[in-house]
């Protein structure tokens, strides 16, 4: 779990899963191939309207304990282990073929992987590749030096102590402008640093073991390691007061600074902007974003009180803690100890060549999702898949013209909205060239990081030309969609358009279920609490009714209210207000995509029962084995503080409580625990 890969497209962006830090374990591929529903993976000796999430997953939830490698496993995992297997073939072969033409995709995408997997050659250099890089921070000779250096490590994907990314200006969507971020920290969020319960107490004692452990891995004393350990904890807890909570950023608005470059120097007189942007690349960077200009102010403050030895081992520990994974064996297990174990609750390193794997698809995405969708995705499953978006649009449109609470002039402001979506499905339709990146199978941490500077100077480009509306934010294997809010844009790679989410052989029923409902999914999020403040093009701007904001939050507020309800481990709750977004999602999702099962349902012959089960009941279990999981009570407590998404029992039975229709499927009565009163019911869309 590191911060090399900064995604380009966090800021604004809503995704249907969280997938971070989870560690993959290879399982035996399936004997038996159910279309939609196995009927094995139910418990019926739970009754739907008592339990609906044992009783829709009680059967596989058994037979699938988390294995070692993993903290969480479910569905999504379970798909990503098929595409790992695909993947794997495609890279085995490219490293293989010493053939390929030079400079050529499969070349490069061979080198990297061939060179990933050299653990010979890691063992031998150690961090010998790292030489360069560590007596830069040797030769600083004082603070004043820092820029030139910081600049050099985010070209190279180090981001600290803090984040440079370009994005779209979220108020003038037709722009895209450099953007400043806070950042700097080792651990995953600034509420470690600063929460007094027992298990914050615990992380970061651990934290500072990892620190030190990793400075004598560096060749220091246990003395000096300890006493570089502990400078530190001060900088990153420093820092980490300074930092906006998560909730805090959820408000687009909060997170909008934009300034000229006089006036981000004004914010830290000790940094040379100057020289920072000289250095990185863009000597002239026009209007900035700052996200949160008092984390600037602080670091403005360490640069003034901390001396230059301080500075140097901060910069040493992040170095190293980006770079450990792909080191030599006492760098990858003491990463792996902190933060799979300690953090995750993972017993067991994944194996190599998925790592290997992982490192390929981030630095070389695009290169090796052409093969991918070359064998693994079809013209069929694309056009289906185009079917339901346009489906699920007029689903939502009938929505959108029937809310009693809406009025007009913003009713058809969001049909224009609803309208303007684009939609991506499965792969770009032109292909981002590597031309210039020089890949071979020399040292894996210096390909990474090749790859990273590459990245960094392509997104640097951007500067001051037109948006790029063709580009992905995701690689074509990867389980997950997204909705982009400055792009006004769905999202569907090929990896989650395939069962259990999606398969073209299944009724209409479950493919609504599942795949309509993450298409739902990411149409609600143009309209869930974040989303919602964003027009037709993307531009951060107010075009709700003053009377149909107030009645669209009134429903929200009840949204998080339940949620807030929800006990996920020992006695912590679902945060209501972190959630939200994706729970407000989730709701509407599963709404629209019911309607357009019903609507399709009108022009066709009614579908007989499949497996003792109506259309409408394969719907609804559909949609509850995509959040279908088993979890490590460490990952879940991780996932409360850091995850937007509510568990997976919670998005499951969260939407459908709510639901008349499921009430109806499942023939469940007033008093049942998965039924709510009538008046505390949520529906927003």
């Amino acid at each position: 779990m590191t911060d090399r890969y900064t995604p380009r497209f966090w800021r604004l962006c809503s995704a249907i899963a969280f997938m971070a830090a989870t560690a993959f374990a290879q399982q035996p591929a399936p004997t038996e191939t159910h279309y939609g529903l196995d009927p094995a993976n139910l418990d019926i000796s739970v009754e739907p309207s008592h339990d609906f999430f044992q009783y829709a997953n009680g059967g596989w939830l058994k037979k699938n304990p988390v294995p070692s490698e993993y903290s969480r496993y479910g569905s999504f995992e379970e798909l990503t282990e098929k595409n790992y297997r695909d993947l794997h073939q495609i890279l085995e072969e490219a490293a293989a073929n010493t053939s390929a033409p030079a400079g050529g995709n499969l070349q490069k995408v061979g080198d990297y992987y061939a060179s990933a997997m050299d653990s010979a050659q890691a063992e031998r250099l150690g961090t010998t590749p790292l030489s360069a890089e560590f007596d830069r921070i040797a030769a600083l000779s004082s603070t004043s030096d820092l820029p030139s250096l910081i600049a050099h490590r985010h070209i190279h994907g180090i981001p600290c102590p803090f984040n440079f990314f370009v994005d779209q200006d979220a108020k003038s969507s037709t722009d895209v402008i450099a953007q400043l971020y806070q950042g700097g920290l080792g651990l995953p969020d600034r509420d470690y640093y600063t929460k007094e319960d027992d298990r914050s107490k615990t992380i970061r004692e651990e934290y500072g073991k990892h620190v030190a452990k990793m400075f004598e891995l560096l060749g220091d004393n246990a003395s000096t390691a300890s006493a570089e350990a502990k400078t530190v904890m001060e900088m990153e807890t420093a820092l980490a007061k300074a930092s906006m909570t998560r909730l805090e950023r959820r408000d687009p608005n909060a997170t909008y600074h934009k300034m000229k470059l006089d006036e981000v120097s004004a914010l830290t007189p000790g940094f040379s902007w100057e020289t920072y942007f000289r250095d990185l690349g863009l000597p002239s960077p026009g209007a900035l974003n700052v996200g949160q200009p008092g984390f600037f102010k602080e670091m403005d403050r360490q640069l003034a009180s901390r001396s230059l030895d301080d500075w140097k081992t901060y910069l040493r520990w992040h170095l190293i803690r980006a770079t450990a994974p792909m080191l030599s064996s006492a760098f990858v297990n003491e990463s792996f100890h902190f933060n799979g174990t300690v953090m995750t609750g993972a017993k067991e390193l994944r194996p190599r060549w998925k790592r290997a794997l992982n490192s390929v698809n981030e630095g070389l995405g695009e290169a090796l999702g052409i093969q991918y969708v070359k064998k693994h995705f079809s013209p069929r499953a694309k056009a289906r898949a185009l079917e339901m978006v346009s489906n699920l649009r007029e689903a939502f449109r009938k929505r959108i013209e029937t809310r009693q609470w809406m009025t007009e002039n913003t009713r058809v402001k969001a049909l224009a909205k609803l309208d303007a979506f684009a939609v991506k499905i499965g792969y770009p339709e032109r292909w981002r060239s590597y031309a210039g990146l020089e890949m071979n199978r020399g040292p894996y941490v210096l390909n990474a990081m090749r790859a990273d500077s590459f990245e960094f100077k392509r997104q640097l480009a951007k500067v001051g030309q037109p948006v790029d509306r063709t580009e992905w934010g995701m690689t074509p294997p990867t389980v997950n969609a997204y909705y982009n809010a400055s792009m006004n844009e769905i999202v569907f790679p090929a990896g989650i358009l395939q069962p259990p989410f999606f398969d073209p052989n299944a009724d209409d029923a479950v493919n609504y279920g599942g795949m309509g409902a993450v298409i739902g999914h990411e149409m609600t999020h143009g309209f869930d609490d974040k989303g919602s403040q964003f027009d037709a093009k993307g531009n951060l701007t107010d075009w709700w009714q003053p009377p149909d904001k107030i009645a669209f939050t009134s429903r929200t507020k009840l949204v998080e209210k339940q949620y807030g309800e929800f006990v996920a481990v020992d006695t912590l709750r679902v945060d209501g207000k972190l959630t939200l977004g994706e729970n407000i999602a989730d709701l509407g999702g599963l709404t629209i995509a019911y309607e357009a099962l019903k609507m399709s349902m009108e022009v066709k012959p009614a579908p007989a029962k499949i497996d003792g089960f109506t259309p409408e009941q394969r719907f609804f279990l559909a949609w509850a084995q995509m959040w279908r999981a088993n979890y490590r009570p460490e990952e879940l407590r991780r996932r409360l503080i850091l995850d937007v998404h509510a568990p997976g029992r919670f998005r499951t039975i969260g939407p459908v409580v709510n639901m008349p229709e499921f009430y109806e499927a499942f023939h469940v009565t007033e008093g049942e625990p998965m039924t709510r009163a009538e008046k505390e019911r949520a529906r927003i869309w």
